[in-house]
This record gives C-alpha cells, sequence and structure tokens, in this order.
C-alpha cells in the first residue's frame, strides 16, 4: 500500500476539507453541552465581521448556526437522500446551474462545482470553530 504524504494540493484536497469541515463540527459537538444556552445569542463578535466590514454569517443567532452545521453534517456523513427519506421523500434536491452546462464540458463543469464546494466548505468550518469558541466565552471556560 502506498503510503500518503500530506502535500500542499493534499492539503487543499476535498476530503481533506470535509474532513476539516466534520472535525471541527464535532468538537463543537463535544464542547456544547447546553445547546439551549445558544438561544439568542448572536453570533456576531468581531472576528466574523471581514475587511469590508460585513459579516460572514447572516442567520441569526448561534443556536441557529449549531442546528445547521449539525444537519450539513449529517447530510455528509449519511447522504442526502437520507434525510429525504425519513422527511417521507417530499423534499427535492435543489439542481445547480454551472455557467455551461454541455455535456462535453464536464471537466469545466467539475471544476466549478468542486470550488464552490472547497469554498463552502471552508466557511462552514470557520463558523463551526467561531461557535466553539464563543461558546467557550459564553460558559467562562477559555483554553
Amino acid at each position: 500500500m502506498m503510503q500518503i504524504s500530506e502535500s500542499y494540493n493534499q492539503k487543499n484536497s476535498l476530503y481533506n476539507a470535509m474532513n476539516r469541515f466534520i472535525g471541527a463540527v464535532n468538537n463543537m459537538d463535544q464542547t456544547v453541552m447546553l445547546p439551549s444556552m445558544l438561544r439568542d445569542v448572536p453570533l456576531d463578535d468581531a472576528e466574523d465581521v471581514k475587511a469590508d466590514g460585513s459579516a460572514y454569517f447572516h442567520d441569526g443567532d448561534m443556536y441557529s448556526s449549531y442546528l445547521l452545521l449539525k444537519s450539513i453534517r449529517n447530510h455528509m456523513e449519511w447522504g442526502i437522500l437520507q434525510s429525504d427519506e425519513w422527511r417521507g421523500g417530499q423534499a427535492e434536491l435543489p439542481q445547480a446551474s454551472p455557467p455551461d452546462s454541455e455535456d462535453d464540458n464536464l471537466e469545466k463543469q467539475f471544476h466549478f462545482h468542486l470550488t464552490g464546494l472547497h469554498a463552502v466548505l471552508s466557511k462552514l468550518t470557520l463558523k463551526a470553530d467561531t461557535l466553539t469558541s464563543r461558546y467557550k466565552e459564553e460558559v467562562g471556560c477559555r483554553n
């Protein structure tokens, strides 16, 4: 079996981005002992603000972010169809529209979606890490 060293390219692979996200959400889940404490606590700390003054996350309180991150992790680990099945199969999967939907340009479509997925996973990982840090501040246990 070939031994894999983590080169620069592997560090930025989709697989590693997914593992970083799942690890960050698992860490968040293990840290947050009382999710109800997150209700009505805004996730708008100074570290959540970009250089232009806009916020990274616009989805309400820390509790809704906590639930969103756990839901996304579950979809990644168990698949989207699994959750659709327990909803009674009523949910439909959204159809993405890449810039060029010609079948002969599959590589371009793949790179478009891969780039987007990698960017989203990076933002979600940052969100999970931020939520974990904010929770620690709220309960007064800083490492």
